[in-house]
């Protein structure tokens, strides 16, 4: 399953791909479609998908372009051997657009609004919960629901709801560093906050940070040839040859002094440096979130930080 911090409606795939189905509502005695009538398909809104013979329907768009249809319903789910969700609502994907390459059989919806994971289970875990996205296929991170003993070994920062929009999470960007030098950008290009989304995959931000990111990253990459860009990515590099490459360090600094100093392998991606520019939201994405174990914990308010975890 995907993880995605940036959408609330949780899916498993119910389509036949390659031959084999995934879940088949029909062979489970605890699966119920919820009927159009219902509290929980109206607590859809715009993700409704009006009804059909099954029962209430749903559509998810994601900003990517790609989709997910279908039967919305409910079924006992196991997250471990010792923890199950009864009464669990979730999407039974009939037809998924744009998602032919993906390696996954579903989403878990944890973003903040009521048909997510997270609300579903905040009587059990408190709105709380932290992954680590590991910085290759070869390791391994994790997902854990329920506030830790403390914050110890965190660094923290508040964190932002938006009431148009409450399946973000939003932090509040201060400054970047490049290299150990604080780039100055105004607090004004940051006023709007960021959304830390593990289903984004780099990091989006208003043109002025972008513009002062990209030419101090440049700065420090000038022994190394220039490459071609690659679909959005302007900053890229030909390594051709190199079996060591050193690359400048980047600092994200958030409101209350919280510092993410990025893992290598969350600064470039295929040989460019991983963000781009934006006119829209801004977006933390989850190249830059990897080998950070990150807090969400909606209860409190606040994220956190810790390096080194995966």
């Amino acid at each position: 399953m995907m993880i995605d911090t940036g959408s609330d409606v949780s899916w498993v795939r119910c389509n036949s791909t390659d031959g084999v189905t995934l879940f088949d509502p029909s062979k489970s005695t605890t699966y119920a479609p919820f009927s159009c009538s219902s509290a929980a398909c109206a607590q859809l809104g715009t993700q409704g998908n009006n009804c059909s013979s099954s029962g209430c329907q749903y559509s998810v768009q994601y900003f990517d372009g790609s989709n997910t249809t279908g039967t919305y319903g409910s079924d006992t789910l196991a997250l471990s051997d010792a923890d199950t969700v009864t009464d669990f609502h979730f999407g039974c994907s009939y037809h998924e657009e744009e998602m032919d390459e993906e390696k996954f059989d579903g989403l878990m919806g944890l973003g903040g609004d009521v048909p997510s994971l997270v609300s579903q289970t905040a009587a059990t875990y408190g709105k709380s919960f932290s992954y680590c996205l590991p910085p290759t296929n070869s390791t391994s991170g994790f997902l854990t629901f329920g506030a830790p003993n403390g914050t110890s070994g965190f660094v923290t920062t508040p964190m932002l709801r938006y009431t148009q929009a409450p399946t973000f999470y939003g932090v509040l960007l201060k400054d970047i560093s490049v290299g150990g030098t604080p780039l100055r950008i105004q607090s004004s290009v940051f006023s709007g906050g960021s959304v830390m989304d593990s289903g984004t995959v780099i990091t989006w931000l208003p043109r002025r940070a972008y513009s002062a990111l990209s030419s101090a990253f440049r700065s420090g990459m000038r022994r190394y040839p220039r490459a071609a860009p690659v679909g959005i990515l302007d900053t890229c590099y030909d390594f051709t040859g190199l079996s060591n490459v050193s690359v400048p360090t980047v600092e994200l600094v958030f409101d209350g002094g919280a510092v993410m100093d990025l893992d290598s392998d969350g600064i470039m991606i295929e040989h460019c440096l991983a963000f781009a520019p934006t006119s829209d939201e801004s977006f933390i994405g989850n190249v830059q979130q990897r080998t950070f174990e990150v807090l969400h914990d909606v209860g409190q308010g606040i994220f956190g930080f810790r390096s080194g975890t995966c």
